[in-house]
């Protein structure tokens, strides 16, 4: 990019950084893809930036019902960029900002559907983990390979121990042993593992099926999911009762009735679906 100084005299290069994460939306579908192939799609410095910032415009658009995080080449995302990390010293270690990453995502009133047609690695599964909804290629493997490189497991297990019971996280974390796609589905970190040529058909038969719900039912129940629950089952009860009558009374839940009622489609239903 050039750029002129006054009267014309000064004349700068400075150059243009391309863009290593994307954002389109279509149909209700806000699709992030991760574009930096050439490390695997690490998470570095631009890309870190550069996914919080198209997260944080996906979640306030409201033409946007579902989230995609996709990618490029063949690694869905291998964790940390090493390369950034070596000889930083602790507070300037990249991982400090992976934290706001993986709440934006767990958090996301939107659902957020994971789409891996390739590995994921360390940071990459606790990605993974964070959202709603995760489909991979049956070829797709995985591991918690920190400790192999002298690290801990320790931002990704916010996101992925819920996800596991308690002997899997064990072996898993402990050994950094490399899993398929299958295991991950059976152990919980998958919701399904498909062919390669089912994949695009696989997470479109979720996001599909996402859009269909009313976006406040669809935030408060996320909110419900991750909440924590009270210790007691009366005040359980009397909190969920609350949040049951109060969207049975609004006026999503008004509108589906009537929809319902009238065998027609809700007003919140996407065109492409009605």
């Amino acid at each position: 990019m050039l750029l002129t100084g006054p009267r014309g005299l000064t004349t700068v290069n400075v150059p243009v950084m391309d863009e290593l994460v994307h954002l389109a939306v279509a149909d209700g579908i806000a699709t992030i893809t991760l574009d930096s192939p050439h490390n695997r799609n690490a998470l570095s410095a631009q890309l870190r930036r550069e996914l919080r910032d198209h997260l944080s415009a996906a979640i306030a658009d409201d033409a946007v019902r579902v989230i995609v995080l996709d990618h490029t080449g063949k690694v869905f995302c291998a964790g940390m960029d090493l390369k950034e990390s070596r000889s930083a010293d602790s507070e300037k270690q990249g991982v400090n900002e992976f934290p706001a990453i993986l709440e934006q995502i767990w958090t996301s009133p939107k659902p957020v559907v994971a789409k891996l047609a390739g590995p994921a690695r360390a940071g990459g599964v606790g990605i993974a983990a964070a959202c709603d909804i995760a489909v991979a290629v049956e070829t797709a493997t995985f591991a918690f390979s920190e400790v192999r490189i002298g690290v801990v497991p320790a931002v990704i297990s916010v996101t992925v121990l819920p996800r596991l019971d308690a002997r899997q996280a064990h072996e898993l974390f402990l050994t950094g042993e490399t899993f398929d796609a299958r295991r991950a589905a059976e152990i919980g970190l998958l919701n399904s593992a498909v062919a390669a040529d089912e994949l695009d058909a696989e997470v479109k038969r979720y996001t599909d099926m996402l859009a269909l719900g009313a976006p406040g039912a669809m935030a408060a129940t996320k909110e419900m999911l991750i909440g924590q629950r009270p210790s007691s089952m009366g005040e359980a009860f009397a909190q969920m009762l609350e949040l049951s009558a109060k969207h049975f009374a609004g006026e999503e839940g008004q509108e589906g009735m009537q929809a319902f009622a009238e065998k027609r489609k809700p007003a919140w239903v996407p065109a492409n679906l009605r």
